[in-house]
């Protein structure tokens, strides 16, 4: 099938990109990437009367260390909206520094899906089983939109509604995502199951642990699951389960609090049944991943504690989960 018609506009600068976007409705749809609405449309699965492609304002497509020089402020890296997904990966920065983005953004779709697939796209996109949006949630990561209400910054976690549903209104752009830099004693892993590769997970887990001074007793930790819910599921109590847990020279952490926080995780997730899995399957599923994806990120943690640099080693490493 083919799309039905619509008006289309190019805008070529964010203040042209803005005057579209005033008095827009939801006839009017942004075009990013396109690697999620470009289906919709040939399906007419979406019918927009008008199409504002954002595929020529450079200015949105950057990866920038913010803050910059000597300020009091969490450091991180502001990305873009129109920042291609594949340039996560090659940048050095990003795989030092927020390692749990570069190995998630490894498993979206294939090589050609991220080359042309957008970081803001799929983080205003919001679907429940994508990559970027749960690790936005898990990062604690903030997004930039602007608006004919102006600028304003919001948590990652506040973007989200429901099942493709966000906070953002028919007149709003989301501009920018920040992410912030790993901590030094901190270590962070991604799993995920697909029936095929390429395809979206049945389940998926990222989580990151902190470890306190003495290297081997976990400090904090975040956990988010996707794929089981309607929105990035945050797994606080499991988190917390986690907390004073001590892990050994190889990784491993307490069994009881490991327990613990798998139980945890599946009494928050609410899947539904679908023709790829069972709710009840899903929810095993993503006990099982994060039992799993522990141990990487303790190891990953105990390394980067016991080298006591900032500097993290690639976090895409034989030991974890690694795709093309």
């Amino acid at each position: 099938m083919k799309p039905a018609p619509f008006a289309y506009v190019a805008p070529r600068s964010l203040a042209e990109v803005l005057g579209a976007l005033a008095g827009a409705d939801d006839d009017t749809k942004l075009l990013a990437g396109g690697q999620s609405l470009i289906p919709l449309l040939n399906m007419r699965l979406a019918s927009p009367a008008r199409l504002i492609d954002l595929g020529r304002v450079a200015e949105l497509a950057y990866i920038e260390a913010w803050p910059e020089g000597d300020t009091d402020a969490a450091p991180g890296y502001a990305i873009g909206a129109m920042t291609r997904q594949r340039a996560l990966e090659r940048d050095p920065r990003i795989v030092r520094d927020v390692p749990l983005l570069a190995e998630a953004v490894g498993y979206v779709g294939h090589p050609q899906i991220r080359n042309r697939g957008t970081v803001g796209g799929s983080i205003a996109h919001g679907d429940p089983a994508a990559e970027l949006p749960a690790v936005a949630v898990c990062l604690d990561a903030h997004v930039t939109i602007h608006g004919p209400r102006g600028s304003r910054s919001i948590p990652a976690s506040d973007l989200y509604l429901g099942y493709l549903a966000t906070a953002l209104a028919p007149d709003d752009l989301l501009t920018e995502v920040w992410f912030p830099t790993q901590p030094v004693r901190a270590g962070s892993a991604w799993l995920e199951f697909a029936r095929r590769h390429g395809d979206y997970a049945i389940a998926g887990v990222g989580l990151t642990v902190t470890l306190a001074d003495d290297g081997a007793t976990v400090s904090a930790a975040s956990i988010v699951a996707t794929g089981v819910g309607g929105v990035p599921v945050r797994g606080t109590a499991a988190a917390a389960c986690l907390v004073g847990a001590r892990v050994d020279a190889s990784g491993q952490l307490e069994t009881a609090a490991v327990r613990a926080a798998t139980d945890a995780l599946r009494a928050a997730t609410e899947p539904a049944d679908d023709v790829q899995a069972t709710a009840i399957y899903r929810r095993h599923l993503v006990g099982v991943l994060l039992e799993r994806a522990l141990p990487v990120a303790c190891r990953r943690a105990r390394a980067r504690a016991v080298s006591d640099v900032s500097a993290t080693p690639d976090n895409r490493t034989t030991e974890s989960f690694r795709r093309d």
